[in-house]
């Protein structure tokens, strides 16, 4: 059928018939076709397709089953094949029973389109205005956001394996695009070194060995980057993806002098912002939280949180794994405004929450953000019995502060942080500071130079910040706050039912598009659970801990 000619003007009768009958009680797909309608519409997805072409399989027919493939957790080819055989996948796609679908690799193509034209979250745009049309949907009330870990589909390979690993991806694309150039290149022993993949390699044993083999490959690296660089080499050689993989990755972990080349010291490596992980996967960054280390990506999940309504995903982003979660605060603030979602309160844990969001959110988005702020000092942490900046008076016109004791400041400085944050420092005098008999509660500086010294934020910044510490200390304010569980469940759901914390494709934008597919498939999900009036699953205990609650 070609893209003009495919108007979804309703289930065929047929298929209607068929459908109702074989299934009295209906299936998911039956319920969100009756609820919703048709979802896509072709003209949604026109641009990413050009107008005079060969006929061609329906955009929105396409966009709808990348949602259910992972709604059922299935390949491109089990999904054209479930177009085929399932009677309730017609119903939903509005197709007679005799359609013969498509073949499985119009879905890859389909994809690409969407990244290349920019209509990655055009499906959850879609599939959320639909339900606010319904009602079940608005701006304001509660949201909460989380994020969790999305591995690469590529190995996770160490130092030694990447190098390696690097150099013989290079070596296996030239031997397949340049086979004789490349024999008047390679050593004698290169075959033996490079022909089998790197992780199957059994490297030599002790360091000394090790970090001798290390700069061996650094050496081979070197000798292909020369020829294929060299004026007599073929210049589209320097073309070649994995050489230029191969160039970076040596510059990123090689020092190469009059000494020769030598294997670069981990304080010497670029941060793992801007390093390489894999030759695979460009995108790829090794990142850390709470002591696990993985190499991908992060997603966050944004959903309502309201009583009265299906709790539903609203905003998707995907970074790469070092993007730490206060720097997608803002990111998903801009995001649900685009799609004219913000919320009235959103419910975050620490990682998302700084003074200057709180303000901003405030006073920018008319958003509350709801989440705990960090003590500030390790001792107020720690002892019950340290004086906190909240107790001393800031004079904030005349640039002096007064200690609970009664002792004014005599300096103040306002600077700037390496990353361009505001502060200002304010410093006791020691002879102030010394005799006083609360000294040991209030700072426990070696330095006897200067007494207890505060570092303060913009003054907005800092009175927000004193007034959630007070506040989170409530059982009021706890109670609100004990909405952000929840979203433990979403990430749970999104892990079992869509397997999004390992990513299907390579690459952060079509990572991004998966998670994006996978958010809108657990809406359609939770939405049909709410028209079917399921009940949201309660919290899983383990047999011990239902032992110690009983106890």
């Amino acid at each position: 059928m070609s893209l003009e000619s495919r108007r979804d003007v309703g289930v065929p009768d047929l298929t209607a018939r068929v459908v109702r009958a074989s299934f009295p009680k209906g299936t998911p797909a039956i319920r969100i076709r009756e609820a919703l309608g048709p979802l896509f519409e072709d003209e949604s997805f026109a641009e990413a397709f050009p107008r005079r072409r060969r006929p061609a399989v329906s955009p929105g027919a396409l966009a709808l089953v990348s949602v259910l493939q992972y709604a059922e957790g299935l390949s491109d080819r089990q999904a054209a094949d479930q177009v085929r055989a399932r009677m309730d996948w017609k119903f939903l796609l509005g197709l007679e029973l005799d359609d013969p679908g498509f073949d499985f690799t119009v879905l890859s193509d389909f994809r690409a389109r969407l990244i290349e034209h920019g209509l990655e979250e055009k499906v959850l745009d879609l599939v959320l205005e639909r339900i606010c049309a319904r009602g079940l949907l608005r701006a304001g009330g509660r949201q909460r956001t989380d994020s969790t870990h999305v591995l690469a589909a590529v190995r996770t390979l160490n130092r030694m394996e990447f190098v390696g690993e690097s150099l013989r991806a290079a070596l296996e694309s030239l031997a397949a695009a340049a086979p004789q150039w490349l024999t008047g290149v390679v050593a004698p022993d290169w075959v033996k070194r490079y022909g089998a993949r790197i992780d199957s390699y059994r490297f030599p044993k002790g360091d000394n060995a090790r970090a001798e083999w290390a700069e061996q490959v650094g050496r081979d690296g070197f000798s292909l980057l020369q020829a294929v660089y060299a004026p007599d080499a073929p210049t589209w050689l320097r073309e070649v993806p994995a050489v230029q993989v191969l160039r970076r990755a040596w510059v990123e972990q090689y020092h190469r002098d009059g000494e020769g080349v030598r294997w670069r010291e981990a304080k010497d490596l670029p941060p793992a912002r801007n390093r390489l992980s894999s030759p695979y996967d460009l995108a790829a960054r090794y990142g850390t939280k709470r002591g696990s280390g993985w190499v991908g990506f992060k997603t966050h999940l944004s959903e309502t949180c309201e009583l009265d309504a299906p709790h539903l995903i609203t905003h998707v982003a995907t970074t790469d794994a070092t993007v730490t979660d206060t720097e997608m605060t803002e990111v998903i603030h801009l995001g649900l405004a685009a799609r004219e979602l913000p919320p009235g309160e959103h419910v975050v844990d620490a990682g998302y929450v700084t003074a200057a969001h709180i303000v901003t959110a405030r006073d920018v988005h008319r958003i509350e953000l709801l989440g705990p702020v960090g003590a500030d000092t390790v001792h107020e942490r720690l002892a019950d019995g340290h004086i906190p900046q909240s107790a001393f008076h800031v004079d904030w016109d005349a640039k002096q502060v007064t200690c609970p004791q009664g002792t004014t400041s005599v300096s103040w400085s306002d600077q700037r942080r390496p990353s361009g944050t505001p502060i200002t420092q304010v410093r006791f005098a020691a002879a102030d500071c010394a005799p006083c008999p609360r000294r040991g509660d209030c700072t426990t500086a070696k330095n006897h130079k200067w007494g207890r010294t505060l570092t303060l934020r913009p003054r907005e910044q800092q009175q927000i910040l004193w007034q959630r510490r007070t506040e989170q200390q409530t059982d009021e304010w706890k109670a609100r706050y004990n909405v952000r569980a929840g979203v433990e469940g979403t990430i749970s759901q999104a892990v079992r039912r869509t397997g999004i914390r390992r990513t299907r494709y390579t690459g952060l934008a079509k990572t991004h598009l998966g998670n994006v597919l996978a958010a809108t498939a657990l809406n359609l999900i939770r939405l049909d659970a709410w028209l079917d009036e399921t009940p949201l699953g309660g919290t899983r205990t383990s047999h011990l801990a239902r032992l110690e609650l009983t106890a």
